[in-house]
């Protein structure tokens, strides 16, 4: 046993030996039934409590206590009277619970107060069901353990209840994981029988008995914990709810000590991987579609999905088997009908949608639930089953002016217990529908509209500037250019026309055909010159073409 726990336990009993007459003697508990299971990583603690009014006076509350060690981790607790036995037994509302002022009372003892649904008068009787629910109760003996090690933990509690009322009867149970059991303490009316360990019935107790007892078993629980969870849940009144859930887990269960062997784990997975966690079970809604579970790297495809008309359950399997102390990042995200979870009442509109993670067993050290509602939401309220930390802020998101309104609900140490529904409340125009729709239209309008102006206006520069002047001077220049490019070719042409009858000439000596071509030649030449002479003149006048001119010049010398 830890020393700190030592050290608490002591505590607790000085305490209880030094409290004086308790101020709550006018209740008694004539039967007390409590159940504990631990089977999982979280103590369920589920009591029967049969209370009478031995007093003269009415009572209208009712005081729970827990030693300080377990009040400490206290995640959930519901309180709600039962009616009838048996098959025809009946649970009414969970009655209003609050933490009590501790005046009077040692600090090693927690106290709630419990509003009863009407006065106890004298003589009459009540039965109350209490469920609380307890994280980090159970501690890893030891705290570091091989791969091949079994998963040994340790649970601290009373064999008698520990009660400011005196108690008439009263009898435990603990429901173990299995029959392997290393050790737990033994009294009178002890009893093992198989995976359950029974203690009492117990009579006639005093107030704040208290008889601590040890129970030291093997655990195969999964003791996933995510240190922080963001689920993100966003309503489009176009017909869908996006859910996604940011996971942060971590094993809390004892840690990894040695180097971890894959060829053992694949091998023999259960003797050399006990320990580990391989699966994560997560039911959604019946409905869900779109589902994807994804890391940093990418898509996780360790995956699968059974769904009927009742669930949808999701099998997730992460990356590497998690040893106590090792850490894994996940994404789930689903989509889920709208009609299924938005409903209208009283001119408002109401999401009523689950607040916890939908993964069994799993605690969640802060839990940040966001709701981001439709633009142009407003008149927002939300209504929980217990307290939570409430606040609202803007997301912007595509085609978004004003925002999404968001409303943000912190809580921290949530088991699945809190897995209850929520509502939130706002008010909504359908008017606000067709923003993004006209928004969208006039986008494409006002582009056709630009692209019709475009091509049919006259964007060119004016016709009186000097740069467009210019523009045409040097158009006219190039066409000039094109002309007496076309009259040099012509001229080249005649030259080889010349060439082929000098060549003719010294072959077969016709010097009346060389004549008739050379005096063709010269006048196809000079008819040239006097095409080229205008265009000579008309690039002269032109500055721009000053660096041009000189050339023409002297190919119109060539030809005269």
């Amino acid at each position: 046993m830890k020393q700190s726990s030592v050290v608490d336990l002591l505590l607790l009993l000085l305490a209880i030996a030094l409290l004086a007459t308790p101020a709550f003697s006018d209740l008694v508990l004539s039967k007390v039934e409590r159940r504990i299971d631990v089977t999982s990583q979280i103590a369920r603690v589920t009591k029967t409590l049969k209370v009478v009014n031995s007093g003269s006076e009415s009572v209208s509350e009712f005081a729970l206590t827990f030693p300080k060690f377990l009040g400490n981790n206290l995640a959930y607790l519901s309180v709600a009277p039962s009616e009838g036995k048996g098959k025809s037994k009946r649970t009414l509302v969970n009655l209003s619970v609050r933490e009590a002022d501790q005046k009077g009372l040692p600090d090693s003892i927690s106290v709630y107060s419990v509003a009863l649904p009407k006065p106890l008068s004298k003589g009459d009787t009540l039965t109350l069901e209490v469920v609380a629910a307890f994280t980090n109760v159970l501690q890893p003996f030891p705290e570091k353990i091989t791969q091949g090690e079994i998963h040994l933990v340790m649970l601290q509690e009373s064999a008698q209840y520990l009660s400011p009322y005196a108690v008439e009867s009263q009898s435990l149970s603990i429901k173990l994981p299995n029959a392997r059991i290393e050790s737990y303490t033994k009294f009178e009316n002890t009893k093992l029988q198989g995976s359950e360990l029974k203690y009492g019935p117990y009579k006639n107790l005093q107030s704040y008995s208290y008889s601590p007892i040890v129970v030291h078993f093997e655990s195969k629980a999964a003791f996933a914990v995510a240190e922080k969870l963001v689920r993100e849940i966003e309503v489009s009144h176009w017909g869908n709810v996006q859910v996604t859930e940011n996971y942060n887990v971590v094993h809390r269960g004892a840690q990894l000590k040695g180097e971890f062997s894959r060829l053992d784990f694949q091998a023999r997975p259960n003797p050399r991987g006990a320990s580990a966690f391989r699966h994560l079970l997560a039911r959604l809604p019946p409905r869900a579609h779109s589902i994807y579970y994804r890391d940093d790297i990418g898509n996780i495809s360790t995956s699968e999905m059974k769904s009927d008309s009742k669930k949808t359950e999701l099998l997730i399997e992460p990356r590497f088997p998690l040893f106590g102390g090792w850490k894994t990042f996940f994404t789930i995200g689903y989509g889920l009908p709208l009609t299924d979870f938005l409903f209208a009442s009283e001119g408002k509109r109401f999401l009523n949608i689950s607040f916890g993670s939908p993964i069994l067993d799993l605690v969640t050290e802060k839990l940040i639930v966001q709701v981001v509602l439709p633009e142009g939401s407003k008149d927002i309220s939300v209504t929980t089953p217990f307290a939570v930390k409430q606040s609202q802020e803007i997301k912007y998101s595509h085609l978004d002016i004003a925002g999404r309104p968001v409303v943000v609900l912190e809580k921290n140490n949530v088991v699945p217990d809190h897995n209850q529904h929520i509502q939130v409340y706002y008010k909504f125009s359908n008017i606000n529908l067709l923003s993004e729709p006209l928004m969208l239209i006039s986008g494409f309008f006002i582009l056709f509209i630009t692209c019709i102006i475009y091509t049919r206006a006259d964007i060119s520069i004016s016709k009186s500037s000097p740069s467009y002047l210019a523009k045409l001077q040097w158009d006219e220049v190039l066409a000039t250019l094109q002309e007496v490019q076309s009259i040099v070719q012509k001229c080249l042409a005649t030259h080889d026309k010349l060439e082929a009858s000098l060549r003719d000439l010294s072959r077969t000596g016709d010097i009346q055909t060389c004549k008739a071509a050379r005096k063709s030649t010269d006048s196809l030449l000079k008819d040239l010159s006097k095409e080229l002479k205008p265009l000579l003149g008309f690039l002269q006048s032109f500055p721009s073409a000053s660096h041009i001119s000189p050339k023409v010049l002297n190919f119109s010398l060539y030809l005269s």
